[in-house]
């Protein structure tokens, strides 16, 4: 299976309640294979609506990076982004 990219956009609205959520997803992630290749670094936005932090993830492959989503683990770290943030999140396949 090919490995896959976790790349997620975001504009955080209430530091302390994302800090809550950045500290329960990293270890989430990594349970699922995931590793950070990105977050919150410079960038250049050329297109589409520009969000101040960006994250990249990689994944084992596309399965492990849903399944890592929808875990309960990382759901419970989701609930602390929700209202905290506006983000998109996307998984994408590389092609090997």
């Amino acid at each position: 299976m090919p490995a896959a990219l976790w790349i997620a956009h975001v504009t955080v609205t209430d530091p302390e309640a994302y800090g809550r959520y950045a500290t329960l997803a990293g270890p989430a992630i990594a349970a699922h294979g995931g590793a950070f290749l990105a977050r919150g670094g410079r960038f250049v936005q050329l297109e589409g609506k520009e969000r101040p932090r960006n994250v990249v993830a990689r994944f084992p492959s596309l399965e492990a990076a849903e399944a890592c989503y929808h875990s309960p683990e990382y759901q419970e770290a989701l609930s602390h982004a929700r209202g905290a943030s506006e983000r998109e999140l996307v998984i994408v396949e590389l092609t090997e």
